[in-house]
C-alpha cells in the first residue's frame, strides 16, 4: 500500500474520537445517529447527499464512507457521479458568485 496522509485504515478508527472526550464524543454521535435516520429526508437520500457533501469538502473518509453507503442503498454510478457534478457546480458557482465582490471593489476603487 502506498503512504498518504489519509489512511484508508483510519475510517474505522473513527468511533473512537470519544476516547479523549467521551461525553462531546457520545453527543457528536448521537447527533449524528439522529441526522441520518430517515426523517423528511429519507436515510437512503441522505446518502447520497452526503455523498456529494463529502467531496465538497474533500474528505477522503467521508468519500469512502458515503461511496459505499451510496451503492448499499441502490444508486447506480451515474446518480453518484451525478451527485459529485452538482457539488462541483455548486462550489464552482460559490467561488464565481465571489467575483460580484471583486466587481464591486473594482467599481468603487474606479470612483
Amino acid at each position: 500500500m502506498d503512504k498518504t496522509y489519509y489512511n484508508p485504515e483510519d475510517l474505522k478508527k473513527f468511533g473512537d474520537i470519544g476516547e479523549f472526550q467521551k461525553e462531546l464524543g457520545d453527543k457528536f454521535f448521537d447527533y449524528y445517529g439522529t441526522v441520518f435516520a430517515d426523517s423528511a429526508l429519507s436515510a437512503k437520500e441522505k446518502a447520497i447527499i452526503a455523498l456529494a457533501v463529502s467531496h465538497a469538502v474533500q474528505c477522503p473518509y467521508c468519500i469512502d464512507a458515503y461511496t459505499q453507503e451510496s451503492l448499499e442503498k441502490g444508486f447506480s454510478e451515474e446518480q453518484m457521479m451525478e451527485a459529485v457534478h452538482v457539488a462541483a457546480a455548486i462550489r464552482g458557482g460559490a467561488s464565481l458568485v465571489h467575483g460580484v465582490q471583486m466587481m464591486n471593489k473594482i467599481n468603487k476603487l474606479s470612483m
